[in-house]
């Protein structure tokens, strides 16, 4: 468990878990005198409400469990994946671990808690998911790099094919007079990337692109900015980056070089 209490400092795990077995068991309790009330109703001739459990809010493509209480594991089991949910959804953001993500990566992670699909939260499962996350920070470092790279618009004069130039294009970085939040998601890779690449801390994806350009909008400002890149954004919905620091660009186009070598060496020709 060691990873896992340096990974979640705030957290006792061993805590948390026997917290939910505990609720688990008090739930399992419930509906089994759900179950019995039931039962002596039916033996008396009396009425009995038809229950139905929802979870659908917390877990999308569920279907609803209702009717009879003797269900009760099908009810059970719906319970405890919400009660599960909501656990993983807490470790993550104690434990910061969504920083080290990409925008893929989060997209991914937010679609198995809306869907559900998690593991049983045991600390062997809470260990071994956190382990093999930590362990695979450096491989989703480059694919942010990666990403932000190939989602790059070429059409502005100074970007080049198979680079980072001085600048980009950031397409869509408004929708519809909002800040768009896919693209701030990608931004914040290419914030993730500097900050590694400068040996700065990670930042809090609380507070990162999204709220830099939302706050600037608040004070009705067409740009804003930060220690690696500048961004004005138009009328249009679209934005112009320019990058603050060469030598950490430099660095991001050697991870470029590594995992398209042929690609760079045939432009540096």
């Amino acid at each position: 468990m060691e990873a896992t209490t340096n990974l979640v400092k705030s957290i006792s795990v061993t805590n948390l878990t026997n917290q939910r077995t505990a609720v688990v068991e008090r739930v399992r309790a419930a509906l089994d005198l759900l179950h019995e009330a039931e039962q002596l109703a039916k033996a008396a001739h009396l009425g009995f409400p038809r229950l139905v459990l929802d979870d659908a809010y917390a877990c999308r493509g569920r279907p609803t469990v209702t009717g009879e209480y003797a269900k009760r594991d099908e009810a059970q089991d719906a319970i405890t994946r919400v009660i599960d949910v909501g656990g993983w959804t807490y470790l993550m953001d104690e434990s910061g671990l969504r920083t080290f993500m990409d925008a893929q990566a989060r997209d991914q992670w937010n679609r198995q808690l809306s869907d559900g699909d998690v593991p049983e939260l045991t600390a062997a499962n809470i260990e071994a998911t956190f382990t093999q996350l930590y362990g695979s920070r450096g491989d989703m470092f480059e694919g942010g790099v990666l990403q932000c790279f190939r989602r790059l618009s070429w059409n502005y004069k100074t970007n080049q094919p198979f680079r980072f130039g001085k600048r980009i294009i950031v397409k869509y970085l408004l929708s519809q007079g909002s800040t768009n939040h896919r693209v701030t998601d990608e931004l914040d890779d290419l914030i993730r990337a500097f900050c590694v690449l400068d040996g700065k801390p990670e930042p809090d994806h609380r507070h990162g692109a999204y709220c830099l350009i939302s706050e600037a909008r608040q004070s009705r400002q067409t740009e804003a900015g930060n220690d690696w890149f500048h961004l004005r954004w138009f009328k249009n919905g679209n934005g112009h980056l320019t990058f603050a620091r060469p030598d950490l660009v430099e660095k991001m186009n050697l991870i470029l070089a590594k995992h398209y070598p042929n690609a760079l060496a045939s432009e540096a020709r």
